[in-house]
């Protein structure tokens, strides 16, 4: 009687974590950089992380600010925001406490609002 016990307890338990946005979606998403002309530095809240083109893999419970710059260009600013996405939080209300806990904490309710950012830098007047 124990044994069946530990194992329903041990399925329900797994059945409450499989709900959980940390563990079907994450808490990162990838976001591709690119710009016209190619070549321009990306900044990511102020640090730079290399030049376009180029993919980044971003926190999905923060807002970034995103600038390109290049030589001999205005520079472009862009930002990305985040959103939480309802359907996770349902979910994880339907499935019970520790869902609710694991993606709060985490942050996986989340979403970026970009996948891909497209700068065209304009060249600066003489």
């Amino acid at each position: 009687m124990k044994k069946a016990i530990s194992i329903l307890l041990l399925v329900s338990f797994i059945f409450l974590l499989s709900n959980c946005a940390t563990l079907f979606k994450g808490t990162t998403d990838e976001v591709n950089f690119a710009s016209d002309p190619q070549a321009a530095e990306v900044f990511v809240n102020g640090q730079s992380m290399g030049q376009t083109p180029i993919a980044l893999t971003l926190k999905v419970n923060k807002t970034y600010t995103i600038e390109f710059r290049k030589e001999g260009y205005k520079s472009q600013t862009y930002t990305i925001n985040n959103t939480i996405g309802a359907g996770w939080v349902i979910l994880d209300v339907l499935a019970g406490l520790i869902g609710v806990i694991v993606d709060a904490a985490t942050g996986a309710w989340y979403s970026l609002d970009q996948e891909n950012v497209n700068a065209v830098l304009q060249k600066q007047q003489p």
